[in-house]
C-alpha cells in the first residue's frame, strides 16, 4: 500500500534537522547555551523569530475531521492521511514546511482557542476540512486576533482559480464581469467565497443565484444561516433549472450530476461551467461540450481540461505570505493571486508540462483558461504577485525587493533552475543578438519568443518567413519574430564573397561559397563573422559534426586556445560539476587534456564556480602503470606548467576524486579534495558518464557549451527542451559579453 512502502517510514512526511550535530560545538549551537542568544534577540525584536527559527516557514494545517475531501465528518484522527498529504504538497509545490495539527474538538469555540495557543509556533494557518457554517465563524476569530495569516483552503482556494478561469474565459467570450448572471449550485464554504470574491472582481451580489439542498436561497425563506442570508434575492425562482435558465456562468460546488444538458442548453451565449463537484461533476465535461460546443467547461478532475486544481493556490499564496512577515491573507492577496494565475495561462507552455499531460501543445483557449497544477512556474507568478499586494496593502511587516525574490525562490526549485536562473540573470545585462539557424523548427520559435520575454536578446531566426509565421499563429504566441530568409538574404552576395576568401585554399570555389549561403549552418556563423549578430544556436535536429564543423572553419579556435572543447555542467547532490570533454575530442593526447582542463578551468571561473580539477583515470597516483595512465600524469605536469595558478591533480579514479574523505583517508598527500571540474580522459568515457548521471543518477545536465571557439557559436541537442534552449542561448550571451 501507498501508506507503507518504505520499511521504516510511515505516513507523507517527517521532519529534518537542518544543522549538523556532529560534535560538542555543534550540540552547544543547537541547544544549550548556543540557543540563549537567539530567545533573548526574539524577546527583544519578535519579527526575528522568522530569522533565527523555523517560524517563518512554517504552516500550521489544523482540521477537526468534520468535513473530509467528500467523506463528510471522519474525526480528526481519519483526517490524518489528508492533512499529511496537504504537507506534502506545501513542501514539493512551494518548499514550505508544516505540522499537521488534528484537533479532537468540534465547539468552534474550543478550536479557536487551541489555534489561539499554538499560534506563535506558525508563520501562518491554514484550515482544512472543517464543516461550514463553523468554518466561517473560526476564520472570522482567527483572522480578528491573530497577527499571522489564516486561511481556510476549502473557501478561498476554489475561489481564487476558479476566479483565474473566469476571468480568462471573459477574454475568451467578450463579456463584460458586471453583466454577468452567476448560477451557484451549493451554498457551503466554497460556494460562498467563490461568489464573494467574484464580487470583488465586478460581479454585481444582485446577479448570484444560490442554491442549497432545498433549493433557491431566496428572500423570505425560513432556516436561511447569516452566511447565506446575502444571496437570498427577490426572486421567483425554486430550482436550479430556474436560476440556470439565461445563466452566463454556472458554479458547481455541490453533488454529481445535478446539471442537466437540457439545462445547460438554456444558458446563456457562450456560457462558463465550471462543475467542480469531487469526484464526480455536477454534468461531466463531455455531456456539456456536446449540447453547448460553445461553452467554456471546467471541472475538479485532472483527465479533463480547466481543472480548478486548489494545488494551483495555497502552497504559493502562503509562500508570498510568509516571505514578507505577512499579518493576513486579504482580499488584494487573493485577487493578486487570481490575476496572475490567468495571466500565466496565456504564456507559452514549458515542454515539462507539455510530457506531463502527453500533449505536444496547450494554448491559451476554451481547452486552456487555468494553469496546469505540475507547471513550475506558477511558482514565479503566483508568490510575487501575492507578496507586491501583501506589501501594497499594508499587511506586510517585511519589505522585500521582487526581482531578487524570483531569484530566490527560483533556488527553493533546486540547483538547475538556480544555475538557469544565473545565466538568465547575466545574459539580461548585455542582452545580445541571436542567431537561430533552424528557425522553422516549433521549439526554437517557442524558444525565440521566450529569449525576447526574458531579455535574454533578440532572437534572429533563419528561415523561410512565411512558414515560420505561420507556425507562430499556430502556436498562438504574441510574438513577432525578426526573420532573414537564406533564399532572398540582401547581403548573401557580400557573405559569399568573404566566405570564398576564407576558404579559397580549401578547395571553395565561389559557385560554392554562394551556395553554401543558403545553409543556415553557414549562414547563422557568418552573420556573427560578419557583425549582423553577436551569438550562433544551431542543432536542435542535426548531427552535432554538421553544427560544428562550419563554425570552426570560419572562426577556428580562439587566439589563446589551441583547440575547441564541449563540456556539460552535471547538477548533482546539489552541486554542479563539469564534465569535459564528451562531444568533441575523441582521443585527446596529454598536450590535448592539459588545454581542455584549462579551459574547462576557466570556464567554471567565469559562473562563479571556485575550480578544483581532477584529471581522471582507471588508476590513482600511478597505481597501474599503462600508456593512458601514463598521458593523464604528463597532462597534469604541463597543466602545472603552464597555469600554476589552477588546483590540479591526478591521474585519480572518479570516486576518489569527488569524495574528500576517501581522498583524505588513503592520498593525504593529494593537492585536491572534493573536485568539480572533472576531466576525462577521452570522449567515451565522458560522454557515457553524463548520460548515465542523467539517465541512471537523475542528475540535470545543462550543454553541451563549447570552449575555446573563435566565437561565441554553441550546439544544442537533438531533442533539447524550449527551456533547455533558453538556458543555451543565455550561455551564448554570456559567452558574447565576455568576448567584448
Amino acid at each position: 500500500m501507498f501508506w507503507n512502502t518504505i520499511a521504516g517510514a510511515r505516513g507523507q512526511i517527517k521532519v529534518t534537522p537542518t544543522k549538523p550535530l556532529a560534535n560538542q560545538r555543534d550540540l552547544s549551537l543547537a541547544y544549550s547555551p548556543g540557543v540563549a542568544e537567539a530567545v533573548l534577540q526574539i524577546e527583544e525584536v519578535p519579527l526575528d523569530a522568522t530569522r533565527y527559527t523555523a517560524k517563518g516557514n512554517l504552516v500550521a494545517v489544523v482540521s477537526n475531521g468534520t468535513a473530509i475531501l467528500g467523506l463528510g465528518d471522519r474525526g480528526p484522527l481519519a483526517s490524518k492521511p489528508v492533512m499529511e498529504g496537504k504537507g506534502v504538497l506545501f513542501k514539493v509545490f512551494a518548499d514550505v514546511d508544516v505540522f499537521d495539527i488534528e484537533v479532537d474538538v468540534k465547539d468552534p469555540q474550543e478550536l479557536i482557542r487551541v489555534v489561539q495557543a499554538i499560534a506563535p509556533t506558525f508563520g501562518g494557518i491554514n484550515l482544512e476540512d472543517i464543516k461550514a457554517p463553523e468554518c466561517f465563524e473560526i476564520e472570522e476569530a482567527l483572522k480578528a486576533t491573530l497577527d499571522i495569516p489564516v486561511f481556510h483552503d476549502d473557501q478561498h482556494g476554489t475561489a481564487i482559480i476558479s476566479a483565474a478561469g473566469l476571468l480568462n474565459a471573459l477574454e475568451i467570450n467578450g463579456k463584460r464581469i458586471e453583466d454577468l448572471k452567476v448560477a451557484v449550485s451549493g451554498a457551503g464554504a466554497s460556494a460562498i467565497a467563490c461568489a464573494n470574491l467574484y464580487i470583488k472582481l465586478g460581479v454585481k451580489r444582485e446577479n448570484i443565484f444560490m442554491t442549497d439542498s432545498r433549493g433557491v436561497i431566496y428572500e423570505g425563506r425560513e432556516g436561511v444561516n447569516t452566511y447565506k442570508a446575502p444571496f437570498a434575492h427577490r426572486t421567483e425562482a425554486r430550482s436550479l433549472e430556474d436560476i440556470v435558465r439565461d445563466a452566463d456562468v454556472f458554479l458547481g460546488l455541490s453533488t454529481a450530476n445535478v446539471l442537466t444538458q437540457e439545462m445547460v442548453k438554456t444558458m446563456a451565449k457562450d456560457p462558463v461551467i465550471f462543475a467542480m463537484a469531487n469526484p464526480d461533476p455536477e454534468i461531466p465535461y463531455d455531456d456539456a461540450k456536446a449540447v453547448r460546443p460553445d461553452s467554456i467547461v471546467g471541472t475538479g478532475r485532472s483527465d479533463y481540461p480547466n481543472q480548478v486544481n486548489n494545488v494551483l493556490g495555497f502552497p504559493f499564496i502562503f509562500r508570498g505570505a510568509l516571505d514578507v512577515a505577512a499579518t493576513a491573507i486579504n482580499d488584494d492577496m487573493k485577487i493578486a493571486a487570481a490575476r496572475a494565475l490567468a495571466a500565466l495561462a496565456h504564456e507559452d507552455v514549458p515542454d515539462s508540462v507539455l510530457a506531463s499531460y502527453g500533449v505536444s501543445s496547450m494554448p491559451f483557449g476554451r481547452e486552456y483558461v487555468i494553469p496546469k497544477p505540475l507547471d513550475p512556474r506558477v511558482l514565479l507568478w503566483e508568490a510575487p504577485a501575492v507578496a507586491q499586494a501583501a506589501m501594497d496593502s499594508g499587511v506586510a511587516k517585511r519589505q522585500i525587493d521582487l526581482e531578487e525574490y524570483r531569484d530566490q525562490l527560483a533556488r527553493r526549485q533546486g540547483l538547475g533552475q538556480q544555475v538557469k536562473r544565473y545565466f538568465i540573470n547575466r545574459a539580461r545585462r548585455a542582452p545580445k543578438r541571436i542567431v537561430l539557424a533552424e528557425g522553422h523548427q516549433p521549439k526554437i520559435i517557442r524558444a525565440a519568443a521566450r529569449i525576447q520575454e526574458e531579455g535574454i536578446g533578440t532572437p534572429i531566426l533563419l528561415g523561410n518567413p512565411a512558414i515560420i509565421s505561420g507556425l507562430v499563429k499556430e502556436l498562438e504566441l504574441p510574438f513577432a519574430p525578426q526573420v532573414v530568409n537564406p533564399a532572398t538574404f540582401e547581403k548573401a552576395e557580400t557573405y559569399a564573397v568573404e566566405y570564398y576568401h576564407l576558404r579559397q585554399r580549401r578547395g571553395l570555389t565561389r559557385t560554392l561559397a554562394r551556395e553554401r549561403m543558403l545553409n543556415p549552418n553557414v549562414l547563422g556563423p557568418m552573420m556573427v563573422y560578419m557583425g549582423d549578430a553577436d551569438a550562433c544556436l544551431s542543432g536542435l535536429a542535426l548531427a552535432y559534426p554538421d553544427v560544428i564543423r562550419p563554425a570552426l572553419q570560419i572562426f577556428h579556435t580562439r587566439p589563446e586556445a589551441k583547440l575547441a572543447a564541449g563540456l556539460y555542467i552535471v547538477l548533482a547532490n546539489e552541486r554542479p560539476y563539469i564534465f569535459t570533454d564528451p562531444t568533441v575530442n575523441i582521443d585527446p593526447s596529454a598536450e590535448d587534456l592539459a588545454e581542455i582542463a584549462i579551459l574547462a578551468h576557466d570556464f567554471a571561473r567565469s559562473i562563479e564556480i571556485e575550480p578544483v580539477v581532477a584529471m581522471l583515470s582507471f588508476s590513482n597516483f600511478g597505481s597501474t602503470k599503462h600508456p593512458l595512465t601514463d598521458k593523464v600524469q604528463h597532462a597534469v605536469k604541463l597543466v602545472r606548467a603552464k597555469r600554476p595558478d589552477i588546483r590540479v591533480d591526478g591521474e585519480v579514479q572518479a570516486d576518489f576524486a569527488v569524495s574528500p574523505e576517501l581522498m583524505e583517508a588513503e592520498y593525504p598527500f593529494a593537492e585536491i579534495r572534493d573536485a568539480n571540474v572533472l576531466v576525462f580522459p577521452d570522449l567515451g568515457a565522458a560522454n557515457v558518464a553524463y548520460k548515465l548521471m542523467g539517465k541512471l543518477g537523475g542528475a540535470q545536465t545543462i550543454g553541451p557549451i563549447l570552449v575555446g571557439m573563435g566565437a561565441p557559436v554553441h550546439v544544442l541537442q537533438q531533442g533539447d527542451s524550449v527551456e533547455e534552449i533558453v538556458a543555451m542561448a543565455a550561455v551564448a550571451a554570456m559567452d558574447a559579453q565576455d568576448r567584448q
